[in-house]
This record gives structure tokens, C-alpha cells and sequence, in this order.
């Protein structure tokens, strides 16, 4: 009994197309006719017969084919009528059919040949001939190619569609799978879907034809994150000087007193092939220019493009080895061409890639915390000794820590502020967030206790500091607790190292959030803007300051707090703005906190876009420029 009424009948009375019954019938038909034949006709027709019995045999294989999908159609059309309810499900299942489809028609084809060599066996008398065979082999072969390439067709348009998705799209989907339907908010990312990477290179501007014979010497100052961006500013500066840059030194006397070098912590071949077209990089200089005593300079912060094609270039053919003292912060944030500002992006995000120790490392890290599906919070908690004597702050610390903490600043040459009054600069939104204050923070924003927080920093101030903090959060991880003493045995003795596989786990977090905007804070919000502003938590400490205070003080209940924390944050979430010149370069803010514009920017309309190569899988791509 059928749903969608009577099948229509042919003449004969099978159904429509001569139904499956009559392509067999009239397969036995043939079968039979040529046997017969076979005892009357000459042997020199009888090659002629069998090609035109192979003839009838594909004739009625396809109409069944056709009749079965057209069945298949029919079914599915009638399916369709009764159940409207399911137009999701028949969607999704649309490469199921196709496959389903393609192995019956397999089938079919598959039957076919049988008859066909069991033809050629009864009519021949004896086993096929070798020419048959060989016929046989090679249509069997051109079936396997077809099926094969109907399948690699339909993965292939599945894996496009799927392509289509932004790589946030694909990671909530799997939230979603793990933490239930819709994913809560505060795991989403915010929207940026019209926005995408700029920083290719001009195709009327590279570097110059000839070989520079100037090179230009930089010693990289401070920290990690410090030296990382300071190193971007000096591939600029050498271009606009039109120098070779010969690989920097880092350093090494900064309060880490890290040995490392540069090859220890970047890959330095990958630096020199990625910039290669935009100027030239060395490993070192070459004997003929290594006997020149260097011409030393420290330039002047916060300079613009005409300083360094100007006065410094002509100190640069005058000495033909120029070295800077210092890297950070020696170029303004704005007022730059824009070739230079895509090209300290694609210094940052391109050519800067650690070492494969560090990548490979901070991979199996990222995969521990995904281990079970459930995304994890990273946390960079600069709750440490260097920048709490450094900025005078000692809120929930003893006296005796505070008292440590003054000594130290006042052993500093350097740090210009000696006499620093912690409790005003609390109250001015000056001092890193303590532990306590950090985990109450994000208790506020939402995130439950069991949520997973990797601590980006060193090792934390004060004898009870954290446990606070673990007493809201206590699934804390770090790079100590994350990683075997095996794996960390050749990192663990330099602290740069650390804070770059420190970085690599923070870029790939769920969600990146940092109790005070160091350097460290200004990377890595700036790359997960670059890679398709990731959600990040800027924290208002001038206003939060207040608010937990009033908390302690019993003049405010925790859910009034916690709705004025969300109130407070709910556009300081990574969600993309663009970056302003400010009353002073020290003042506004950082090229690398937010490089939209220069590096970023709005999608044009009717513009073929691209999906950029990542090796970040949960992630996924970006989209690019296709220019």
C-alpha cells in the first residue's frame, strides 16, 4: 500500500519505466535469444551479436538505475509532503543519500558485469577470452575511479561547507556539544564577523634589488614580551633606513637575567625567509664589517618614519654599522605610512614564531586542558614580586612583604619612583588585581567554580596569596603542573622561554583575561585581536577597586556587585574598535594592544576573501584579504 496513491502502469502492466521485474525480463529475454542464435548464426556474427546482447544488458542496468532513483526521488518528495517537520534532518543527511546513491549504483554496475562474463562464458563455450578480460578489468577499474571520485566530490563539498564557518563558529559548536545548548555567553566570542586581516605586502613595493652593505646592530631591552615588539618596530626602522638587520641580541640583564639568545626562543630561519621580501636579515655580520667598531645610539621614543629616513639614515652611511641600545617603544603608535604599520604585523604575527620546542610544548599543554571538551580561562596574574615593588603596591599583603617589596625598588637604579604610596595608587586603578580580588572578579563575570584558569605568570607574591583564589577556582593549572619534568627540563631554568610557551597557551584560550595591562597584557590582546578578536577581558580596575570595596565594607550584596562588574565589562570584552592617537604616544594606546587600524580592517563589499593558513585547529582559520 502506498502513501502518495497508485503508481502509475505501463502497456504491460509493470510500473512505470517497465519496472525492475521487466529489465529482468527482458534480460532473460535477451539471454535466452542469444543463446539460441548461437546453434544458427555463423561464427563471424557472433562477435557482432554479443556487443549488441552487452548493448540491451547496459540498456536495461540503467533503466533500473533510473527507476530506482526516481524512485528514490519520488519517496523522497512524498516524504517531504507528509513530513515538513524534518526539511533539517533530510538536509543534513543529503551526503548520507548521495553516498547511499553512489554504492547502488555500484551494485548495479557490479551486477551488470556478472551477467555480461557469465554471457561470455556460456556463449563462448569456455572461460572469457583475454581481450574480454582485460575489457572487463578496465571497466571494473573505471567504476572504482568513479566511485572513488563521486565520494572524494561529496567530502569535499561537505568539508566546504563546513569551511564557511569562522573558526569561533566551529568552537562554540563544540561548547555547545559538551556544555549543552545555546554556549552561555560568556564563552562567545564577540562579534567580528565584518572585519578581516590586511597586512599583505604591496606588489609594486619590496625590497631594494642590491645588497645593502649597511647594516644596522640592535640590542633588544627588556622582558620577553618587551623585546617581542620592540623587535617588530626595528624590521620597520630598517626598512625605512634601507639597512640589513642583523639578527638581535637579546637581553640578558633585565630582572630575569635570562641567558637566552634568540635562536633559543624564535625560529630564526622562519624570521629571515618570512621578511626576506622586505629587507634583508642576517645571522651575523659579514668578516669584512665585523672589525667595524659600531656606530652606538640610543634613538629617541616614540619616533616617526622621517627621523629614521632622515637623521638616521645618514649616520648609517657615514658608519656603515649602526647599533641601537634599546628597541622598545622607539616608534609612534599612529602617524606611520600604512606599508610600515603591515609591516610590523607581519613581522609580529608571521615572521616572530618561537621555536618548535616552545610550539610543540605549548600544543600538548593546550590539549591537556581541552582534554575532556570544556574551554579554559587564561589568566595572566601579575601578581609578582618585580611588578608590585615596581608600581609600590602591597594590598593583602604582611607588613614584612611590603617591607621586602620597598627594598627591592629602592635597589633598582633604574625605576625613577622610589617613594610610592600603594594605598592612593590602589584607589587609582595603578596596582595589578590581587588574587583574591582576581577570582572575585570572575565569579562576577560569571564563570562557575569549576571552570578550568591557567595561570600566565611567574611565581606569585606572598605566602597565602593564591589561596584565595583556590578557594573559588580551585582547578588552577600552570605551565609547572601542566607539563612533566622531562618536558620542561630544558625550559625551566629561563624565564623567557616560559613566558613564550606562556604566551602560546594564553593566544589559544577560550577566553584570555589579565589583572594589569603589562607588556605581556598589550601581546597577547593584540594578537587575539589580529586572529579574530578572540574574547579578551580588559578590566576596569579604577571602578572595580570601588566596588569590592564597598563589598568589604558590607554596603553593597554580592548581587548587586557582580550585575555592576558585568555592567561595567560588557564592552571590554575584545570586541573590535579602533585604536585613537592620543594627547601623547606614552598616553594613547599601544600599536600592538590594537593594531585596527593598519592591520586590520572593515570588509569591502563584493571582495573574494580566503581562509588563511592556521595551525590552530580548535580555532581554526581567519579570514584574509584575498590581496
Amino acid at each position: 500500500m502506498t502513501t502518495g496513491g497508485a503508481t502509475p502502469k505501463s502497456t504491460t502492466g509493470s510500473p512505470l519505466f517497465g519496472g525492475v521485474s521487466a529489465h529482468r525480463r527482458r534480460a532473460n529475454d535477451a539471454t535466452v535469444a542469444s543463446t539460441d542464435s548461437d546453434a544458427v548464426i555463423p561464427t563471424g556474427h557472433q562477435q557482432q551479436e554479443k556487443q549488441q546482447v552487452v548493448q540491451n544488458i547496459n540498456g536495461c542496468i540503467a533503466e533500473a538505475a533510473i527507476d530506482c532513483f526516481g524512485s528514490c526521488t519520488t519517496c523522497n518528495q512524498n516524504h517531504h509532503h507528509h513530513n515538513n517537520n524534518n526539511n533539517n534532518v533530510r538536509n543534513y543527511g543529503k551526503l548520507g543519500r548521495n553516498l547511499r546513491r553512489t554504492l547502488l549504483g555500484f551494485l548495479i554496475i557490479l551486477v551488470g558485469f556478472s551477467v555480461f562474463v557469465r554471457f561470455s562464458y556460456m556463449s563462448g563455450g569456455g572461460f572469457v577470452s583475454e581481450m574480454e578480460e582485460a575489457a572487463v578489468s578496465r571497466s571494473w577499474s573505471n567504476a572504482k575511479m568513479l566511485m572513488l571520485r563521486d565520494y572524494k566530490s561529496d567530502v569535499m563539498k561537505a568539508q566546504g561547507d563546513i569551511d564557511l564557518f569562522s573558526s569561533s563558529s566551529m568552537r562554540e559548536k563544540m561548547l555547545e556539544k559538551s556544555l549543552g545548548n545555546p554556549v552561555p555567553e560568556i564563552w562567545l566570542k564577540p562579534n567580528s564577523s565584518r572585519y578581516l586581516q590586511c597586512i599583505a605586502r604591496p606588489r609594486d613595493r619590496s625590497k631594494s634589488n642590491f645588497r645593502t652593505s649597511r647594516y644596522l646592530l640592535v640590542h633588544a631591552n627588556g622582558g620577553l614580551n618587551q623585546m617581542r615588539t620592540g623587535i617588530c618596530d626595528m624590521v620597520a626602522i630598517a626598512k625605512m633606513m634601507n639597512a640589513t638587520l642583523v639578527l638581535p641580541s637579546l637581553d640578558h640583564q633585565s630582572f630575569w637575567t635570562d641567558p637566552s639568545n634568540f635562536k633559543d626562543i624564535f625560529d630564526w630561519r622562519h624570521f629571515i625567509d618570512e621578511l626576506k621580501d622586505d629587507i634583508e636579515v642576517v645571522e651575523f655580520l659579514p668578516p669584512k664589517y665585523a672589525t667595524i667598531k659600531p656606530f652606538v645610539k640610543a634613538p629617541v621614543s616614540w619616533s616617526k618614519a622621517s627621523y629614521y629616513r632622515g637623521e638616521m639614515k645618514a649616520l648609517l652611511r657615514k658608519h656603515k654599522v649602526v647599533q641601537f641600545t634599546h628597541s622598545d617603544a622607539r616608534l609612534v603608535n599612529n602617524g606611520l605610512p600604512s606599508s610600515y604599520q603591515k609591516l610590523r604585523c607581519r613581522a609580529n604575527y608571521e615572521a616572530l614564531r618561537y621555536s618548535d620546542e616552545i610550539v610543540s610544548l605549548g600544543r600538548k599543554l593546550v590539549d591537556r586542558l581541552r582534554s575532556d571538551g570544556r574551554p579554559y580561562i587564561a589568566l595572566h596574574l601579575r601578581y609578582e614580586k618585580d611588578m608590585l615593588a615596581f608600581t609600590g603596591c602591597s594590598h593583602n599583603l604582611t607588613a614584612q612583604e611590603s617591607q621586602v617589596l620597598e627594598a627591592m625598588r629602592y635597589d633598582v637604579k633604574h625605576w625613577k619612583e622610589k617613594d610610592i604610596n600603594g594605598t592612593e595608587k590602589r584607589q587609582q586603578g595603578g596596582c595589578p588585581m590581587s588574587p583574591r580580588e582576581a577570582a572575585l572578579f570572575l565569579k562576577a563575570m560569571g564563570y562557575p567554580t569549576n571552570t578550568k584558569i591557567y595561570i600566565e605568570a611567574g611565581e606569585i607574591y606572598g605566602n597565602n596569596s593564591m589561596d584565595a583564589f583556590r578557594d573559588e577556582y580551585p582547578n588552577v593549572f600552570s605551565h609547572t603542573t601542566l607539563a612533566t619534568r622531562d618536558e620542561l627540563v630544558t625550559l625551566n631554568r629561563y624565564q623567557n622561554r616560559l613566558a613564550a610557551l606562556d604566551y602560546y597557551v594564553a593566544l589559544e584560550s577560550d577566553v584570555f583575561a589579565y589583572s594589569y595591562d603589562g607588556n605581556m597584557a598589550k601581546a597577547v590582546q593584540g594578537h587575539r585581536r589580529f586572529e579574530g578578536f578572540r574574547k579578551t577581558i580588559n578590566p576596569d580596575r579604577l571602578h572595580f577597586v570601588k566596588l569590592i570595596d564597598l563589598l568589604d565594607e558590607g554596603e553593597i550584596s554580592w548581587d548587586t556587585f557582580s550585575s555592576q562588574v558585568k555592567m561595567i565589562h560588557k564592552d571590554r570584552v575584545g570586541a573590535p574598535y579602533k585604536r585613537k592617537p592620543g594627547l601623547s604616544p606614552k598616553l594613547e594606546e599601544s600599536f600592538y594592544a590594537n593594531p585596527f587600524p593598519g592591520c586590520i580592517c572593515g570588509r569591502p563589499k563584493n571582495k573574494t576573501i580566503r581562509a588563511s593558513p592556521d595551525q590552530r585547529p580548535i580555532h581554526g582559520n581567519s579570514l584574509r584579504s584575498s590581496e
